[in-house]
């Protein structure tokens, strides 16, 4: 007979389970929003010409409001701190995407790495839902592969170097990739319980998935 106060193995196993799947609906709910509100305002930025000097300010702006929302993921303050940050990272898009468009084939390039993000995204989160494999041993390598990546962009920026930004998106895209399962893997296995926090960091994903794939699929269409 079970001890009052004592819970069997199998019942904390499902309690754990419903917590995770708790945290795992939040969090792409709370994704989609985001992601919707961010492309909301990317159009608004579109549609009034944002300056690129502009842009890179409201990026700045982004990274500040990502201490902000990690700060405050653990309180109902978390929320309108995201969506700040989704609409700003969002409007900051702005010029970069009027310049793509611009394109002889810019638009059919935008939506081809919108279905593409899409694509890997939803493949890869399928896949470690369904394996329910950890991959928390690929953090320290994904980690020093972004830092070198940072590093190589801040270096091309002087450089100017076409085949090194090209080989640069191409890593990030892979990175990107890596982070996906990395931080899908850590919902599922309980090593990230808070649904806001672990949003932030798959919004980030898509984020930079996006912006890298369009650069690759346009210097492989030849309108760069």
């Amino acid at each position: 007979m079970q001890e009052k106060g004592l819970y069997r193995p199998d019942t904390l196993g499902i309690e754990s389970a419903l917590s995770t799947n708790k945290v795992l609906k939040n969090t792409y709910m709370l994704l989609g929003m985001t992601l919707v509100f961010s492309a909301a305002a990317a159009g608004v930025s579109i549609a009034v010409g944002l300056p690129p000097g502009a842009a890179l300010i409201l990026m700045l702006v982004g990274f500040g409001l990502l201490f902000v929302v990690n700060r405050m993921a653990d309180s109902s303050k978390g929320l309108l701190a995201i969506f700040a940050f989704a609409g700003v990272m969002g409007a900051s898009l702005g010029p970069m995407l009027s310049y793509y468009l611009a394109m002889p084939s810019g638009p059919a390039l935008v939506m081809q790495a919108l279905g593409g993000t899409a694509i890997v995204f939803f493949g890869l989160s399928a896949y470690a839902l369904t394996t329910r494999k950890d991959f928390s041993y690929m953090g320290g390598f994904l980690m020093v592969g972004l830092l070198v990546a940072v590093v190589a962009m801040i270096a091309n920026i002087f450089l100017a170097i076409p085949a090194l930004s090209l080989t640069i998106s191409a890593a990030v895209v892979m990175i990107m990739s890596g982070l996906i399962l990395f931080d899908t893997s850590r919902i599922i296995n309980g090593g990230e319980t808070n649904y806001i926090r672990a949003t932030v960091a798959l919004y980030l994903d898509i984020y930079n998935l996006f912006i890298h794939l369009l650069s690759l699929l346009t210097a492989f269409s030849g309108d760069d």
